[in-house]
């Protein structure tokens, strides 16, 4: 593949919901460096709107994302794996770092680096077709994207022992038992998936920033502490007029009309 070539697309859908989709289907959208770079670069770009509310992350054809560029991989240097490794590194944090929230809409494969990129996301939903696995021992390697830290905080250690020593592949429903997957979505995942974003986007839009960031921020944290940042940003929302709206439009059984501020 040209370098050049542009093989991410992002797209402005209705209700500041967006849609960006790893676009080559040939290579079952497999990650080379041009991809993990278009994808950071796209996250950096829209990192600041306040008019985003979420964005849908899924893959051309029949694959979410199938795995790192085997082809592109096969002659590194330690240097060069590690410097690839870091490139996955750096899109994670542009992920997350966005203020809204990024549902990943796995419509086929999503294996070694594919699951590991849904794994950033911060909903994944499974199609009825999602096929989710960390088979990199394989061919003689671990996960490098993030996978054997990231599958423990997702679904526990035994789960992630089974799926990494293994390399076996499981379906949506597995996902779902083991909760990798947020929820199995019946017919076209990716329409489902912006149905899911469009009830965010319509939530108030402080309010979902900082549960995020709630949750993002503290998984690691120690309960006291955790719980002590949930009351800050609890009290924070007091200061926004989202927070009078939202609760004078249930109290007047009416729509609320957030504003984002």
């Amino acid at each position: 593949m040209d370098a050049a070539e542009v093989v991410v697309r992002w797209e402005e859908r209705e209700n500041g919901v967006a849609l960006v989709t790893v676009d080559r289907p040939k290579a079952l959208n497999a990650l080379n460096a041009a991809v993990l770079d278009q994808l950071t670069a796209l996250f950096n770009t829209h990192a600041a709107r306040s008019d985003l509310r979420a964005v849908v992350l899924t893959g051309a054809g029949r694959s979410f994302v199938a795995g790192a560029d085997i082809a592109a991989m096969v002659s590194f240097s330690p240097a060069e794996a590690e410097a690839f490794a870091y490139r996955s590194k750096v899109l994670a944090d542009a992920i997350e770092a966005m203020p809204v929230p990024v549902i990943a809409a796995v419509n086929g494969f999503a294996l070694g680096g594919g699951c590991e990129l849904a794994m950033c996301c911060d909903v994944i939903l499974a199609g009825e077709k999602a096929k989710f696995g960390q088979p990199e021992v394989n061919l003689g390697v671990i996960p490098g994207f993030g996978g054997t830290q990231r599958l423990v905080r997702r679904v526990g250690m035994s789960h992630a022992m089974d799926l990494c020593l293994t390399g076996r592949i499981i379906g949506a429903d597995e996902a779902v038992a083991m909760g990798l997957a947020s929820r199995k979505i019946e017919g076209d995942v990716v329409e489902g998936a912006l149905k899911v974003a469009e009830v965010i986007a319509a939530k108030g839009p402080v309010a979902v920033r900082l549960a995020r960031r709630a949750i993002l921020e503290n998984a690691d944290a120690d309960l006291s502490t955790a719980l002590a940042a949930e009351r800050s940003l609890f009290a924070l929302c007091f200061a926004t007029s989202d927070q009078e709206e939202g609760m004078r439009a249930f109290l007047g059984k009416r729509p609320a009309a957030f504003t984002g501020q």
